[in-house]
């Protein structure tokens, strides 16, 4: 059986936060990365407790067109401070650990 893989492909292991091996600035990175993790985790928790679209966008207490976006991941439409206020209304507490830089 061949291999399809390139024998020229470098691949490079992730220092952690794909948006840093991207290349942008760490504080950058650090934000996108937290949106991106509090995205996941609301689809998810629509997901699990099996929330319509309306019945999530009632207890985040936003319109079903921003369900829609958030569950399409449209991450450009939520700023962070947004992501935190729409756990909260879900009952979430979200928390922010400083630790070293790699």
């Amino acid at each position: 059986m061949a291999s399809n893989i390139d024998p020229d492909l470098t691949i490079t292991e992730s220092c952690g936060n794909v948006f840093l091996d991207l290349g942008f600035p760490p504080g950058e990175a650090a934000v996108l990365a937290l949106r991106a993790d509090l995205m996941a985790r609301l689809r998810l928790m629509i997901e699990t407790k099996k929330w319509t679209q309306s019945e999530a966008a009632e207890r985040f207490g936003v319109a079903q067109s921003r369900i829609s976006d958030l569950v399409r991941g449209k991450w450009d439409k939520f700023s962070l401070d947004m992501l935190i206020t729409l756990a909260a209304r879900a009952g979430k507490e979200v928390r922010l650990e400083l630790a070293d830089a790699h």
